[in-house]
């Protein structure tokens, strides 16, 4: 089976690696799509922190299910998937509690454990959602969307409400695009114009600011808000 291994910092190895096996619980697929996530760009680079090498990195994937037993998703051989990378143990205080995100021996694919740049990978049943109705592109953007997804559902975000999004790279994209749906006008404020322009033609954004000096001013502008009450809350924040 073909990898792509990063073995150092700066070198990634086209290797053979043995077929992975199947364990309980578990389901074989073979990898069809890989989203390439800042991480990955850090951990090649050596800038990503609780990183050991060799690693085959990769977890924003696209998959097809190849063997599979029997499970409540009823999803079968031939199924389409999103991989959810971050393998809980399901044993700690905070997996009991159902807080999985905390779980205290948290591991990621291809960060703590091997990913997904490889042929075919072996992942637990309970992290595989079916992409019925997705590409294969867009269901490697899952993974990446759900931030943002997750991050307007936290926020309680009402229609009519101003929303502002600072950085307009992947995540703070699908921030704006999610916020956009629940129908929130969005101000996207970051220093690249390209970026900024792609805030209005991908996600929607309704106003662009360049970020400077003048930012909070610029933002209070399009709010409606006053200088005293912006500058009374970065005093309480």
């Amino acid at each position: 089976m073909r990898a792509i291994v990063c073995e150092e910092i700066d070198q990634l190895k086209l290797q053979d690696l043995p077929q992975p096996e199947r364990a309980e619980g578990e389901a074989l697929v073979a990898i069809r799509r890989i989203g390439i996530c800042g991480t990955d760009l850090h951990a090649y680079k050596g800038n990503q922190p609780f990183f050991t090498y060799p690693r085959v990195l990769g977890h924003e994937l696209a998959a097809v299910i190849e063997e599979i037993g029997p499970n409540d998703a009823g999803l079968q051989p031939g199924d389409q998937v999103s991989i959810i990378p971050y393998l809980h143990c399901g044993h700690c205080i905070a997996c009991r509690s159902g807080k999985t995100n905390c779980c205290a021996s948290m591991q990621v694919m291809g960060v703590h454990v091997d990913g997904g740049m490889r042929e075919k990978i072996s992942v637990p049943v309970s992290h595989l959602l079916s992409a019925e109705g997705l590409t294969l592109d867009e269901t490697a953007m899952v993974e990446p969307l759900s931030i943002g997804a997750h991050a307007v559902r936290r926020a309680g975000i009402k229609p009519g409400e101003h929303v502002v999004v600072i950085g307009a790279g992947p995540i703070g994209l699908g921030v704006m695009a999610f916020a956009k749906q629940a129908g929130a006008r969005v101000i996207a404020v970051d220093r690249n114009l390209d970026r900024l322009e792609l805030s209005r033609t991908w996600a929607g954004a309704d106003d662009l600011v360049q970020a400077n000096e003048h930012t909070v001013q610029q933002v209070a502008e399009i709010t409606g808000a006053t200088m005293l009450r912006l500058s009374s809350m970065q005093q309480v924040t």
